[in-house]
């Protein structure tokens, strides 16, 4: 079996890679980095030259070709478009060999996949529906982020943390105390402001306090670590398995949150939980869209120290791609397809959307992370 292309196709926002063969077998994968998304694009057409004519089911050594390639490696860009072509390779393979990916893996380590809801509100009364809402669904674990709410216009640290204390105290008491409370910071926080923040918190036990910090030097984490008990959870903005090793081999975290579309896909993601492992690290992985969360989801399954998805399911499948999956009492199963169990409908695609993340604002107009 030899690569005769590979492709990508948008749908919104999202990006997915197409490897097709010519033996008629092609793989699906997610490449959606939710901006830079030509960039990716382009990155994906040098690969496609080296990639034609290759071993599809050689997917660990076109990984290691890719990834060592080029003379500069890494980064979020270069990182998407090997994780699309990572999960399509995947993909090509378990249809190959007519099974699941998550046999590929070394089969299940569980029976389904333990699921966290996000749930918010702009004040009291809707956050209370929320979480009654998910209450009721099934969900045993949740994640919030009051940090999205600015009243004022623009993003103040000092004033955030004090009121993450009252948001925490109000979800703790209405959620009891059977239920696994994520507090998402979303990156924002400077070492001393996140220290208080978690502090402030620790009475009404997260399950870990997400991304506190900016992303851009891991080892900010150790001033962190020294200065609370609460549990840390980071992971969504980083890359292959060498940026995880400070935090990895300082034990500056508890929680990995890999994602799937920006780590190098299911070949690196099963690595970063496998070092993780070894320090009795636990993997919550991000969140993505449909196609990527599919593979995430056989990961999911197969990981020994995996512990709970963060939800990006819909309800249903948009129209343009096809799979089988189910959301029960706070936990997701999908079906035994052969691959991953996902079919792009070309015909279907939504029109291109060129996103832009926001930008943020500190009172004095500088910036702040979003």
């Amino acid at each position: 079996m030899k690569i005769t292309r590979v492709r990508s196709v948008f749908s919104g926002n999202n990006h997915y890679v197409v490897v097709e063969t010519d033996e008629g077998i092609r793989g699906l994968g997610e490449a959606t980095l939710n901006t830079r998304q030509l960039a990716v694009e382009g990155a994906l057409r040098h690969m496609e030259a080296y990639l034609k004519g290759k071993d599809p089911l050689r997917s660990a050594f076109l990984w290691q070709d890719v990834f060592r390639g080029t003379f500069w490696r890494g980064g979020p860009v270069l990182q998407a478009a090997l994780s699309g072509v990572d999960l399509a390779l995947w993909d090509i393979k378990g249809k190959a060999l007519n099974v699941p990916v998550y046999q590929l893996l070394g089969g299940k380590c569980r029976d389904k996949v333990r699921l966290y809801k996000g749930i918010g509100g702009s004040d009291e009364r809707q956050a209370g529906q929320a979480l009654e809402q998910a209450l009721k669904a099934g969900y045993k674990a949740i994640r919030i982020c009051p940090h999205d709410n600015l009243s004022s216009g623009y993003y103040d640290q000092n004033l955030q943390v004090r009121l993450s204390e009252r948001w925490m105290r109000f979800y703790r008491q209405e959620a009891g105390e059977d239920v696994d409370i994520v507090f998402e910071c979303h990156t924002r926080l400077s070492p001393a402001y996140a220290t208080e923040l978690c502090n402030r918190i620790a009475p009404y036990h997260p399950f870990f306090v997400e991304d506190p910090l900016r992303a851009d030097s891991p080892e900010a984490y150790r001033t962190l670590r020294e200065r609370t008990t609460v549990a840390l959870g980071t992971g969504e903005k980083f890359g292959a398995k060498w940026d995880y090793r400070c935090l990895v081999e300082n034990d500056l975290i508890d929680y990995l949150r890999t994602d799937i579309c920006n780590c190098g896909g299911i070949t690196e993601m099963v690595k970063i939980a496998a070092i993780g492992e070894l320090h009795y690290m636990h993997m919550v992985p991000h969140g993505v869209p449909l196609a990527g969360m599919m593979a995430t989801l056989h990961c999911d399954l197969a990981m020994a120290n995996f512990h709970t998805q963060e939800n990006w399911l819909p309800d249903t499948p948009p129209a343009h791609l096809r799979c089988q999956y189910e959301v029960k009492d706070g936990f997701a199963t999908i079906s035994d397809a052969p691959g991953l169990g996902v079919e792009l409908v070309e015909e279907n695609a939504e029109p291109f959307e060129l996103r832009e993340h926001p930008h943020w604002r500190a009172s004095d107009g500088s910036v702040q992370d979003w």
